[in-house]
């Protein structure tokens, strides 16, 4: 049967494979073209898989069945003697804190008899509640040689302040009394004349007296505010008053912040004797001004961006002269991060109509004559531009330029030699007096700086700062150098001794000697341009720490002894040495 079926398969296949031979040939004789046209595109679809409806029963001859196993743990048990010890965590060391004291006092004494007093004290009346209070003391009555009357001063100072603190909540009020006694003694012999030393009366007096307070608020509109009045007076029966009121507001919108800070500012006074530049003392000088402003801004906050949009509206009234104008000022800030901490690029364009007052001018210069014209500063624009940030982790940079444009900017000028007035009770009309000289003024600057922190004991920093000045009047700017530089240093020596220096530099200035004429204008006096030397002035201090409590100190002055004239006509003391011990305690 086998080879039956072999034979018969075997013949198959060769008819097969023979028709197939034929057809191929008849296809290569008879190959033509053809068109084939598609009526529907070719859409696959996935059909369900083909599921089993029921599971297979295997029916077997033959069945086997699974053997049970059971296992067993055979345990043989072994004696041991180790008995493990109780863990204990090792303690950390931890840093004693610093103890801190809430007062301390401060005496020092040293040549030109130079006399130093400061003392400090915080109260803590309650968790909340604190009450601190301060005593500056400074004072001199040493001579210089080149002048011809006493170069006395002395300046104290009180202040107390109480402070109130709460959960979003923090405010102080504020106490300050002053008293500064300074001479005009830039008296040259020329003026002086047959004029005995004794009858000259040099001394000034000023008093101050000012209450204030600030208010800071988290988690409010009001974002807070300060507020400030004080009374200025002086031994020639001259005075001002002042009060300024400020206030912040923030409106947070969407992503963005919209800053109103709004200013409140009067200031009125009286200077009881006329300008020098009159040979007459006819009238009195009175002076009031009242500025209201408000200052809008929206902060813009980006990744490495900040903008500040803003504006400096400001409302200015004479009271004396019942004028008014309303002024305009930009406020536009922005930085940008260049390369982090490395670079960062910062400009801005502001403005501002600046309050100018006695007090601040005698705070700058104490030789001026109590016989000014005190007006506002219209400060049009400063623009800047400038690159800052940190070359290394410990030295940082930064460097700027700026061209600033100010209406009636104040300068320090001498008053005239004026032989014709005889302010009782005192003596500055000898030529020994400044005057404000009120000027318009365009000045491009440069600024540099670099600090480096060469560790945690030691600072080093250096500035310098070149000034072009461009006047309305083409008068010199009166006493502005152009050029400033200086250099500080800090060094902690381990844990005792410890060190410090400030060196500064000013360049040349000028200023104008003149004499007064009767019914002749002030700009038809003789005088003579006074071109004051620049000047280099080095001061270092030393200490030693005897325990937490204890020091002891040294501080030097005009190193190089150089008596210099900051003022024209007034030389500076020469080199100044002051010893002194500092004790802090809890009283």
């Amino acid at each position: 049967m086998q080879k039956y079926i072999y034979i018969t398969i075997s013949l198959f296949l060769g008819a097969i494979q023979i028709t197939s031979a034929q057809d191929k040939d008849k296809e290569e004789k008879d190959l033509g073209t053809e068109t084939v046209t598609v009526t529907k595109a070719y859409k696959p679809t996935i059909s369900d898989a083909f599921k089993v409806k029921s599971v297979p029963v295997i029916n077997g001859a033959v069945e086997l069945k699974k053997k049970p196993i059971t296992y067993s743990i055979f345990s043989i048990p072994v004696a041991s003697t180790f008995t493990p010890a109780k863990g204990k965590a090792t303690a950390v060391k931890k840093t004693k804190p610093e103890e801190l004291y809430n007062s301390y006092a401060s005496v020092g004494l040293g040549n030109m008899s130079n006399g130093l007093l400061d003392f400090y004290t915080s109260r803590p009346i309650n968790r909340n509640e604190t009450l601190d209070i301060g005593v500056n003391h400074h004072s001199s009555r040493g001579d210089i040689d080149e002048t011809v009357v006493d170069n006395v001063f002395y300046d104290t100072k009180v202040k107390g302040v109480y402070t109130m603190r709460e959960r979003d909540m923090e405010w102080n009020a504020n106490l300050g009394l002053q008293h500064k006694l300074y001479s005009w003694y830039g008296v040259t012999d020329a003026a002086l004349g047959a004029t005995p030393e004794a009858l000259i009366d040099e001394k000034q007096n000023y008093f101050n007296a000012e209450a204030g307070g600030e208010l800071i608020m988290d988690d409010y509109l009001i974002k807070g505010g300060d507020v400030l009045v004080r009374r200025f007076w002086d031994a020639t029966q001259s005075g001002e008053n002042r009060a300024v009121v400020n206030a912040a507001v923030e409106v947070p919108i969407s992503t963005e912040l919209i800053n109103f800070n709004i200013k409140l500012d009067y200031l009125g006074g009286k200077f009881k004797n006329a300008s020098l530049n009159n040979t007459e003392n006819t009238a009195a000088i009175k002076y009031g001004q009242l500025q209201a402003g408000i200052n809008p801004s929206l902060v813009i906050l980006r990744d490495d961006l900040t903008v500040n949009l803003g504006a400096n509206l400001v409302y200015g009234l004479n009271t004396e002269g019942s004028e008014s104008n309303f002024y305009i000022y930009p406020a536009v800030t922005a930085s940008y991060r260049l390369a982090g901490e490395t670079a960062i690029a910062y400009g801005g364009i502001e403005g501002e109509l600046k309050q100018n007052s006695y007090y601040d001018f005698v705070e700058e210069n104490p030789f001026v004559s109590p016989t000014l014209t005190i007006s506002p500063t219209d400060n049009q624009y400063n623009g800047y531009v400038g690159l800052k940030g940190q070359l290394l982790t410990n030295l940082g940079y930064n460097v700027k330029a700026s061209y600033a444009a100010e209406n009636n900017r104040p300068l320090y000028k001498l008053n005239p030699e004026n032989a014709f007035r005889e302010d009782d009770p005192k003596d500055y009309h000898l030529g020994n007096s400044f005057d404000i000289f009120y000027d318009d003024i365009k000045t491009l600057a440069f600024f540099a700086e670099l600090n480096v922190d060469v560790n945690r004991n030691f600072a080093l920093g250096v500035n310098a700062e070149v000034f072009d000045y461009t006047t309305e009047t083409d008068n010199p700017a009166w006493n502005l150098p152009n050029i400033k530089g200086s250099l500080f240093m800090d060094y902690q020596i381990g844990e005792k001794w410890f060190m410090g220096a400030n060196l500064f530099y000013v360049g040349e200035r000028e200023d104008l000697s003149s004499i007064a004429a009767p019914a002749t204008q002030p700009q038809d006096f003789a005088s003579t341009v006074v071109t004051l030397e620049s000047y280099f002035d080095a001061n270092a201090h030393a200490g030693y720490r005897f325990d937490k409590t204890l020091s002891i100190f040294v501080k030097a002055a005009n190193i190089a002894n150089n008596n210099y004239q900051r003022w024209a006509n007034y030389p500076v003391q020469g080199f100044q040495v002051l010893a002194g011990a500092t004790y802090k305690f809890d009283l």
